[in-house]
């Protein structure tokens, strides 16, 4: 109250009061025998003040005049606290859905609320999102060049991605905070480049196929809600017509293909669920989802790659990155998805609570905003 603009009193001279009285004793007797050195302003107002608060001026009960001008010398009292607004949900602006967005509201939604609703801030990215970013660029412009890798040479083939790569890299060489990072980045992808060719020729050799196309707009209408995505890239088989959605990752994924239909059966992910809904739209048959690793360097390329099925079946606890997801579960994927688009469109959603799970907030843009988030179990004990 001292350190308010209504007591007459500078900032700096209320705040060096404050912390006095916090080591000696009563603020207000301090000022009443007048043993706080002040000038003449000061002085005037401290003990104004103290009269009024003695005289009962900032009961809460009493009525409530505009303050005047600080120094006046006129009677004041504090206004009554504001009432709080009644909380009322709110919906996103956005009429357009992606898998991502509702992978984020699973996953956190106050992170959910931040990124989509409010705009809180401009996440400008990391090294490795730029990575995927230009790596992604360079296997468009291969496969652009090569839509039937059975009939190249894989020499070739890993020469001209060699090249694809450093001119991605070129382009968003800016996007990388040093010279350093961008240099160590861009022999990361050239390394994995080359894990990517070995696999894409033994892919080739078994079942030949065609790259129909990479970046593939995936747009679906269900209910009256609007989707909207990118497919990394969409194989048909040479032989059975059949086509294969892949989805690149160069970041952290499932280790299995159990792992993964675990995670489209939680509702924890619909990436590769929207995009099977998004090309069966379009006609194809969709035969077999992908999830692509193109994180490290130093290992074999090992889709992760689900097999549609008609009919039920178990999900096999093996650490096999080959597996298979029934339509009945993309199914209810699906349904999911529309549920989840009538909870933020319904307006009736007025909190968005954090992740339980520490591992949402690693890489939160919104983590130092948020706090409510979970600390990890290591460092529980120091907060």
């Amino acid at each position: 109250m001292l350190r308010s603009p209504f007591s007459g009193v500078s900032v700096e001279i209320a705040g060096a009061y404050a912390t006095l009285a916090a080591r000696r004793e009563s603020l207000l007797d301090l000022i009443a025998r007048e043993e706080l050195p002040s000038g003449p302003a000061d002085r005037e107002a401290l003990l104004r003040f103290t009269a009024a608060l003695r005289d009962g001026a900032f009961d809460e009960r009493a009525e409530a005049p505009v303050p005047p001008s600080p120094g006046t010398g006129a009677e004041f009292a504090l206004a009554r606290p504001a009432a709080p607004e009644t909380p009322t949900g709110v919906r996103t602006h956005n009429p357009r859905f992606s898998a991502s967005q509702l992978n984020t509201y699973v996953e956190c939604a106050r992170k959910w609320y931040y990124r989509y609703l409010c705009s809180a801030i401009e996440d400008r990215g990391s090294s490795a999102s730029f990575y995927g970013t230009a790596f992604h660029a360079a296997l468009e412009e291969l496969h652009a060049e090569f839509p039937e890798p059975a009939l190249a040479d894989p020499a070739l083939i890993d020469r001209r991605l060699e090249g694809y790569v450093n001119t991605a890299f070129d382009r968003h060489r800016n996007l990388f905070e040093t010279p350093v990072e961008y240099e160590l980045q861009r022999r990361r992808a050239q390394r994995t480049a080359r894990k990517y060719v070995e696999w894409l020729a033994a892919e080739a050799k078994r079942a030949p196929f065609t790259v129909v196309g990479c970046e593939l707009s995936a747009e679906l209408q269900i209910n009256g809600y609007d989707f909207i995505g990118y497919i990394d890239r969409l194989d048909r088989d040479d032989r059975t017509g059949a086509v294969t959605v892949i989805d690149y990752k160069t970041g952290s994924i499932a280790l299995s293909a159990a792992e993964y239909r675990e995670k489209v059966r939680q509702f924890k992910d619909f990436q590769l669920p929207f995009y099977y809904w998004a090309r069966t739209e379009q006609g194809d048959r969709v035969s077999r989802l992908a999830l692509v690793p193109l994180k490290d360097a130093l290992l074999d390329v090992r889709p992760i790659v689900l097999e549609v099925v008609p009919v039920p079946a178990d999900v096999a606890r093996s650490a096999s990155p080959t597996g298979v997801i029934p339509i009945g579960e993309l199914e209810r994927a699906r349904d999911r998805m529309l549920e989840l688009c009538a909870e933020l469109t319904s307006g009736q959603t007025a909190t968005f609570p954090a992740a339980d799970d520490p591992s949402a907030c690693t890489y939160c843009a919104y983590k130092t905003a948020c706090v409510n988030r979970p600390y990890p179990e290591e460092e529980r004990f120091a907060r």
